[in-house]
Order: C-alpha cells, then sequence, then structure tokens
C-alpha cells in the first residue's frame, strides 16, 4: 500500500504540472545505492529556469547470508535552487526524508520509522544532450523511532527506542535521463 502511495506521488508530481517541454524532466539512479544492492529511482521536475522538485525513491528488500538483512523503503523529497541553469552545473537544494525500516546486522532486530531534513549541494555534469552525471551530498537531521528486540522473537523483550541524529543524510552518485 505504502509502494501504491509513492507512486502516486511520483504521478503527481510529474503531472501535475502544465505539460512537459524540453528538457523539464529528468528520471535518475543513484549508483551508490545500487553498490549496496538498493533500487532506486529518482524523478526530477522543472517548475522555472532555476528551480527544480526532485524525488528519490530506494527500496531494499533484501536478506543476506545468517539472517543478516536491512529491508527499508526510503523516500526524500527535495526543492533545488541552479546557479546557473536547470539540470547544469552548482545546486543548492532543501529535503525532507522518511522510511520505513526493519532488520539488523548483529544479535538485534530493529523495526521503526525515521523522519527528517537537510540541506544538500551538488553539481551536475553534462554528459549528452540527454545524459549527465550527478553528485550531491546533504546534511541534516533526522529522528528515529523504532521497536529494539532479539534476533529471536521475544515479545517481552521489546523495548521502545529513539534517537536524533545530525550529520550526512543524503550521498549520491546518479546517472541522470533528460526528456
Amino acid at each position: 500500500m505504502r509502494i501504491k502511495k509513492i507512486l502516486l506521488f511520483i504521478s503527481l508530481l510529474t503531472f501535475g504540472f502544465k505539460a512537459a517541454q524540453g528538457q523539464n524532466v529528468a528520471v535518475k539512479t543513484n549508483l551508490l545505492y545500487w553498490a549496496t544492492t538498493t533500487p532506486n529511482l529518482g524523478l526530477e521536475v522543472a517548475v522555472s529556469p532555476k528551480v527544480t522538485l526532485n524525488a528519490d525513491v530506494a527500496y531494499n528488500p533484501w536478506t543476506f547470508k545468517d539472517d543478516k538483512m536491512m529491508h527499508f523503503i526510503l523516500v526524500q523529497p527535495e526543492v533545488r535552487y541552479w546557479l546557473c541553469e536547470k539540470f547544469e552545473g552548482h545546486f543548492f537544494g532543501i529535503h525532507l526524508h522518511g522510511a520505513q525500516y526493519y532488520g539488523g546486522f548483529n544479535d538485534k532486530r530493529y523495526d521503526g520509522y525515521l523522519a527528517g531534513g537537510g540541506f544538500t549541494y551538488g553539481y551536475d555534469w553534462i554528459l549528452s544532450p540527454h545524459w549527465n552525471l550527478e553528485a550531491t551530498v546533504g546534511v541534516g537531521y533526522a529522528h528515529l523511532w523504532c521497536k529494539q528486540s532479539p534476533r529471536i522473537p521475544c515479545v517481552k523483550c521489546i523495548k521502545d527506542k529513539t534517537k536524533e541524529y545530525f550529520g550526512p543524510t543524503k550521498l549520491s552518485l546518479a546517472f541522470v535521463y533528460i526528456f
């Protein structure tokens, strides 16, 4: 059900604006997420010559050897201001992020959520008329809340945990296709 809501959000983001005209929509994928076996997709829509709206979605469903896993779905919408023109050169942005996660690699399991936001800086290199390479780094805040339990389920052993996080919140090296 959550995936349907995310796809609906991306569709509204794309088609909620006036009809796309030359180089106003881009689709991207983060190579760093793929390096961690996390499928992902991003969509960016221009709303003016220097402002774009970006939405990234990442989903990791895999379970690894010895029941080690970190399943999650992450959504990061962002507003970007481009110093030169959209999809070219330097940009600054403000992003939000939300995720649902379950898993763990040690003797504990975590079942929870995170929400927060931050600031981004990035640079977009033009490779060809339709292909770009984009690097982005972001710092910000995230509030995490979860239920912590041993790897072997034990209803009496569940603890509610919260954590405040300040630091890197976004890192991306993405291939971008511009329509």
